[in-house]
């Protein structure tokens, strides 16, 4: 992997310097947009508009390669997305609430050290399926038990919110942009200091990768409008605007990653940053709600 002048790690979180996610000032954003757009291989992957975009890409990976075409018809229609927007919007009372509302403010009960967001497992069952019958949104479930270690997965993102920096190890896979926007952080370890290798945004068609090689530490963050305040721990957004993504992780037989990087070896824990106390913390990777149950709640989503 060759980035350009890499940005020197950041000794605090300081707010002044633009605050959460990134903490950084203005001139710096540029700088890393601009390493971004240069790196070798291409973080992103999309279709080529110059010789040179077409050389950085030709140095992605076959595997990761193969992932993206077969991704890149993916679309959300326009009432699955107007139907997320409606179960994520905030409510005047509980029992107005949207499913995808209610899992954000469980998941803050039990974690607010970064604004959270929503992984719907592809296969299998979430956590909180059992929600949808609870609150009337489905008539029954079949199975409520929550799976862990997907390796599809959809992520919503309401404005604003973000994931900790997080390592995803061995794994190698995709971050394919559906709805919204997205603004992911590239890191060379996992550690809150580390250097920042570049900044690169998605938008619906476009596609980030991971390998143990390249790119397997960064942060996600939704930079559309989130209402009041500035985002950071604790931060919940007021408003229905959110970005998705599509993402696959695949394990390899074996496979290495930075020495300083954890120990994740597969899409069942991943480790992390943690914003409150800046420390290191494992995540197993349990998915919120599945595919299955989400189409069901928001095909009977009121879009009037």
């Amino acid at each position: 992997m060759s980035m350009t002048n890499a940005t020197p790690p950041a000794d605090i979180a300081d707010p002044d310097e633009g605050g959460y996610p990134f903490h950084i000032a203005k001139d710096e954003d540029r700088r890393l947009r601009l390493q971004g757009a240069r790196a070798v291989p291409s973080p992103v992957i999309g279709q080529a508009t110059s010789f040179d975009e077409y050389t950085r890409q030709l140095m992605i990976p076959p595997a990761v390669m193969d992932l993206a075409r077969k991704a890149a018809d993916l679309r959300l229609a326009a009432w699955e997305v107007e139907a997320m927007r409606k179960q994520l919007a905030p409510a005047e009372t509980d029992e107005s609430m949207g499913l995808l509302r209610r899992i954000l403010l469980k998941k803050f009960d039990k974690d607010s050290s970064h604004p959270p967001y929503i992984r719907v497992a592809c296969t299998g069952r979430g956590d909180y399926d059992h929600l949808a019958t609870e609150h009337g949104h489905l008539d029954r479930l079949e199975d409520t038990e929550g799976d862990i270690g997907a390796p599809v997965v959809l992520e919503i993102w309401p404005a604003q919110h973000y994931s900790p920096i997080h390592s995803h190890g061995h794994t190698s896979g995709i971050v394919f942009c559906l709805a919204g926007q997205l603004d992911v952080m590239l890191y060379d370890s996992l550690d809150w200091n580390a250097t920042k290798l570049g900044l690169v945004t998605l938008t619906p068609g476009q596609c980030a990768w991971l390998t143990k090689e390249n790119y397997a530490v960064h942060r996600v963050y939704c930079p559309m409008d989130g209402g009041e305040g500035p985002t950071g721990p604790g931060f919940i957004n007021t408003t229905d605007d959110f970005g998705a993504s599509f993402h696959v992780y695949l394990n390899p037989d074996e496979t290495t990653v930075l020495l300083d990087d954890g120990e994740s070896r597969d899409r069942n824990v991943f480790d992390y940053i943690r914003e409150d106390n800046l420390e290191r913390d494992k995540f197993e990777t349990h998915s919120d709600l599945s595919w299955s149950v989400l189409r069901r709640v928001l095909a009977g989503t009121p879009l009037t």
